[in-house]
């Protein structure tokens, strides 16, 4: 194997693992019963079980972003520089962002509005990067890290404090909005996620390096991560809009640490979710064959999967619904009216093993459509 391939390969086995619990989460959202009214990091309704199911969960956008980042910078330097990678970038975004509007916002509900989530976020972010890689890679990470860390102190400004265009802009790319012009919700503001994806693009270097201190520097930057979360979060400092409070039970005080902002990703998030994704970077080339060649497959595939996890995922909670004795077209908008499936669905180890079944009839789709890919270099492969 050469040494770009053992490069990809490290990267397509962490973007694997995020697509597997992507899958979970999902999986959860339209399985599980009371997804839709009650929120699984709540332990008094849902307990640490839940909890950790939800919360391993978050790792999935950040990491998924991160390498979308490091992605682009490999483009690059595989000699796709100027505007051949700008113009694989804005028509790459605009066509994520037409498939959020279109496949993905069908696959998770049937209703008359829009549902803006992470494939618009980076399809946007793709878009904006476009110009951004014109600049020097330290200068990107620059932005990324003014961004990520930066954000937090515009939360004051909320968009119904503004009008006209400037409202829009915000609802769209700087905080969750509920309200949007045409209907629907955007809970994935782009600059927040744009901020991660300059971070991926401007690390690539310590990601991807292939000398022997590379595991070296990873460890590092994750463990900097993490330590930098725990210097602000403990005693409330900025970076979370939401502070922690000690509860009346000392066990529980993770959970209340971890409790981290997603919407829109805090700088607390964000440490600590890339701290641990890059640490778990660092373990899964150790995995025996058998366990890499599914994350691989995943990680090779990650657009086709996402598409795929979300009407197979759907339908197994249709089947379980009828079983239950729910009508099937109660379904078609579980997300957005969940009130005639809230006696459907499955406790949480039925929701496992869901998902490992959604994860058996992805495998041999994502498995042939990676080997497809690897041999068959058409332009139209890399948009899917």
């Amino acid at each position: 194997m050469s040494d770009i391939q053992k490069r990809l390969d490290f990267i397509d086995l962490l973007r694997g693992l995020v697509i597997c619990l992507m899958v979970l989460d999902h999986t959860r959202d339209f399985i599980h019963i009371g997804a839709m009214t009650s929120d699984p990091l709540n332990l008094s309704t849902g307990g640490p079980a839940l909890y950790i199911t939800r919360w391993i969960t978050h790792l999935c956008a950040p990491t998924f972003v991160f390498l979308s980042g490091v992605s682009i910078f490999l483009q690059a330097q595989k000699g796709k520089t100027g505007w051949p990678l700008s113009r694989f970038l804005l028509t790459r975004g605009l066509w994520l962002v037409f498939l959020e509007l279109t496949l993905v916002n069908l696959g998770f509900d049937l209703w008359p509005g829009i549902f803006l989530q992470v494939i618009w976020a980076i399809g946007m972010s793709m878009v904006i990067m476009a110009a951004l890689v014109w600049l020097p890679r330290l200068a990107v990470l620059g932005v990324g890290i003014a961004i990520v860390a930066g954000h937090n102190l515009l939360a004051p400004i909320d968009a119904p404090q503004l009008t006209g265009a400037a409202q829009v802009f915000w609802m769209l790319f700087m905080e969750p909005a509920f309200t949007l012009p045409l209907g629907g919700f955007n809970v994935y503001p782009v600059i927040p996620w744009l901020g991660i994806m300059c971070l991926g693009y401007g690390l690539t270097s310590v990601i991807t390096d292939s000398g022997p201190n590379r595991a070296r520097n990873i460890a590092l930057l994750a463990i900097g991560c993490i330590v930098a979360f725990l210097c602000l979060r403990l005693p409330n400092l900025y970076g979370n809009s939401v502070p922690w409070a000690m509860p009346a039970d000392p066990a529980e005080a993770p959970f209340a640490v971890l409790n981290v902002l997603k919407y829109p990703p805090s700088l607390h998030y964000v440490l600590i979710t890339l701290g641990v994704a890059l640490l778990i970077m660092l373990a899964l080339p150790k995995l025996p064959a058998l366990a890499q060649k599914p994350l691989l497959a995943f990680g090779r595939t990650p657009l086709l999967t996402y598409l795929l996890h979300i009407y197979v995922a759907h339908g197994l909670a249709v089947l379980v619904g009828v079983i239950q004795g729910i009508p099937a077209e109660a379904f078609l908008r579980h997300l957005s009216d969940p009130s005639r499936t809230t006696q459907a669905g499955l406790p949480l180890w039925g929701v496992y093993i869901a998902w490992i079944a959604v994860l058996a009839i992805l495998y041999p789709i994502s498995s042939a459509w990676a080997k497809y890919r690897a041999t068959h270099k058409h332009w139209w492969t890399s948009y899917l």
